[in-house]
């Protein structure tokens, strides 16, 4: 609005074209402009409202009789004797006094250009206000987008429009629901204020937005307003502009927003709506139909009408152009759609999601790739109402889970799978596939993410069921009977772990064979126990011979081969052949850092690997270095609590004593000390170590 200001009050003769979605506050920009210059600056100010072709020519022959025009001139521009636009801006371009026009809600670019009513003069500014944000009528002029409010100024204007209803961090939250839009917080500010029978809170208004959005933010409207004027609902001022869209021949443009609205209003990466894809989803039985050769136009017709951006999102250092569709609009669509097209929308959605998901998450483009699908898949579940719409949605959604898990980011793809298995249990039972393969995601999130007895507890549920439902040789029962083992292990049950272990391999070797990747990832998983329960000659016997066998078969980057050559590193270190495990634990660090990447959690356990070989070979200068790499890295991939990063921590700091450099150690140690009592217990032998640092401070 500055920026603006400072244009209209610095020059004559401009046009100043504001474009933007619907509801996103043009025309209270306009306004703010136009009443600052009409008393500062002493300019007429004059105001149209252009939304209809016969509001623009009577709007604009008023201003002419404003600027002096004869009424006899007024009556022939009337009956057609005289061009009513040469009219109105001879006065204009005649006034004695500088003016500012505003032409507000200028929706469709043509009503303006049929008769030239836009013209530019030296003796005013013109503001015009639009949804259409490409036309070339705006040739010449100079286009300001406005976008929502920051969510600082969103909150102030709730606190300003209902101040006894919650704090200012209450009104950031309900701000951030609803994006920031500013129609949709003046109409929620006002609801807050007005409340007669109820007196809900901010916080209330925020809970009750997840049941029914916009139903709930257009109650704010003033009584008798929404009948006069569908521009003052969310739930109605788009359909305006999807009219004007219909009857410029685009119809298929509302099927694509309904689309979308099954969607996040997270950037939606374009890759998702390439034409083979629209045709191979079944888009083409949507009403309106949708088909491949149209989803182009389509969408330029949502970026024309401001309904839809486009964005560049970043991940992992690659730009991918992405639509961005308001949150609030989503709703109202999604609220509005045709209930016998919810089961083809979803379905649809969800392959277009299907069809994104990468066969593997390697590198940095991949992980990306999948982390972008992460709020779609997510939202997607929210749009789901029965077992037909369930299955394709929480099938996709626990594919992006595995995914994301892959990609080393655990809190997400709990959150996703948790997410997957409630809809499931809801929709398709507690015994269906489906459920237990969501849920299985769960638990083996859980367990990376520290919270091992729920993870136990979640994996046994699980591999019960999938027994009883799918058989005890089924590839998923093996598969939980495979992944309980993690949890067991952590929890102190090393003989029961490694017993598991055992009896998947058998499982595995009788049905798939002795040398499927699947028998062979179950026997490098078994070469880290082995150690563990101090099982030296079969380590010795095992070990070796598991990774020689995975390199020839599967060869060096295969993630067995992986896992097998780190768990053979660990177990040398365990048995104190630190000389021959330090080698072996450097290419395995090496091997992580070029399947998963520098920061993934495998890669720092790798690392951590390696920093406590160096140290015990005496090496601690760099064994410190490597130290604080995996520190550091865990704090950010894992969180502050994470068991393991409080025994790598503990670690570092007892090195670094070692080391001479008490100070840090110190420091390390009181950051960790009440973190190891919480999370671990004050007998736990980290907390003690811990707590032994701190003893001659």
């Amino acid at each position: 609005m500055s920026r603006l200001m400072g244009a209209v009050q610095n020059e004559s003769g401009g046009i100043h074209v504001l474009y933007g979605l619907g509801g996103c506050g043009k025309t209270a920009v306009a306004q703010g402009v136009f009443n600052a210059v009409t008393r500062q600056d002493g300019r007429i100010g004059l105001w149209v409202n252009a939304s209809e072709r016969a509001t623009l020519r009577a709007g604009m022959l008023a201003v002419a009789a404003d600027r002096g025009a004869e009424s006899y001139e007024l009556a022939a521009a009337y009956d057609g004797q005289r061009a009513s636009a040469d009219l109105v801006w001879h006065y204009l371009h005649c006034s004695s006094q500088p003016w500012v026009l505003v032409l507000d809600n200028a929706d469709d670019p043509a009503a303006l250009e049929e008769g030239t009513w836009l013209r530019p003069s030296s003796q005013g500014t013109v503001i015009v206000t639009t949804r259409q944000a490409s036309s070339h009528v705006w040739n010449g002029a100079e286009l300001h987008r406005v976008g929502v409010l920051p969510v600082e100024d969103a909150a102030l204007v709730l606190r300003d429009l209902a101040p006894a209803a919650g704090t200012l961090e209450e009104a950031e939250t309900v701000a951030r629901r609803l994006d920031c839009l500013p129609l949709a917080l003046t109409l929620a500010g006002s609801f807050l204020s007005r409340q007669l029978l109820e007196s809900w809170s901010m916080s209330d208004y925020r809970r009750h937005l997840d049941s029914n959005p916009t139903e709930l933010i257009d109650r704010g409207v003033a009584p008798g307003s929404s009948e006069k004027n569908a521009r003052q609902l969310v739930g109605r001022t788009w359909e305006i502009t999807l009219r004007a869209l219909a009857e410029e021949g685009f119809p298929e443009c509302v099927s694509l927003l309904r689309l979308l609205s099954c969607w996040s209003s997270d950037p939606v990466p374009l890759s998702l709506l390439l034409p083979s894809s629209v045709d191979a989803a079944g888009l083409s039985a949507f009403d309106p139909p949708l088909s491949g050769h149209r989803i182009e136009m389509a969408l330029r017709g949502l970026l024309d009408h401001s309904m839809v951006s486009l964005v560049e999102s970043e991940e992992s250092g690659e730009v991918v152009r992405c639509i961005k569709t308001h949150g609030v609009l989503l709703d109202s669509v999604a609220a509005a759609a045709p209930k016998d097209q919810w089961p083809l929308l979803v379905e649809a959605a969800a392959r277009l999601l299907g069809g994104e998901i990468p066969s593997e998450t390697r590198g940095a483009q991949t992980v990306g790739r999948v982390r972008r699908l992460v709020p779609h898949a997510a939202n997607l579940l929210r749009r789901v109402e029965d077992a037909a719409t369930g299955l394709n949605a929480v099938g996709v959604t626990t594919l992006v889970a595995k995914h994301v898990f892959e990609s080393g980011d655990y809190q997400a793809s709990l959150s996703l799978a948790q997410a997957a298995a409630e809809t499931a249990q809801t929709h398709l039972g507690s015994d269906h596939p489906l459920t237990f393969r969501a849920e299985h995601r769960a638990a083996v999130a859980l367990f990376r993410l520290g919270r091992f007895e729920e993870s136990e507890t979640l994996h046994r549920r699980v591999l019960d069921g999938r027994e009883r439902v799918l058989g005890a040789q089924h590839a998923e029962t093996m598969e939980s009977r495979q992944d309980i083992h993690e949890p067991l292990a952590q929890l102190g049950r090393v003989e029961d772990c490694i017993a598991i272990l055992r009896e998947t391999e058998g499982i595995r070797s009788r049905v798939l064979g002795n040398t499927h990747p699947d028998t062979l990832y179950v026997r490098a998983l078994l070469v880290e126990y082995l150690a563990v329960a101090n099982l030296v000659e079969e380590f010795d016997r095992m070990g070796p011979a598991t990774v020689a066998v995975c390199e020839e078969i599967l060869g060096c980057d295969s993630l067995v081969t992986v896992t097998g050559r780190h768990n053979l590193a660990y177990g040398l270190y365990h048995f104190g052949r630190y000389e021959q495990a330090e080698p072996i634990a450097r290419r395995a660090l090496s091997d992580r850092e070029r399947v998963h990447g520098a920061a993934h959690p495998l890669t720092l356990s790798a690392t951590v690997l390696l920093s406590w070989i160096l140290a015990e070979r005496g090496l601690l200068e760099e064994s410190i270095s490597f130290g604080r790499l995996a520190v550091a890295g865990q704090e950010r991939a894992l969180g502050p609590e994470h068991p393991y990063l409080l025994s790598n921590r503990a670690g570092l700091a007892a090195s670094l004593a070692a080391f001479g450099q008490l100070t840090e150690a110190q420091a390390l140690a009181r950051l960790n000390l009440p973190l190891c009592e919480r999370v671990l217990g004050a007998e736990s032998s980290v907390t003690t170590k811990t707590r032994s640092l701190l003893v001659d401070q």
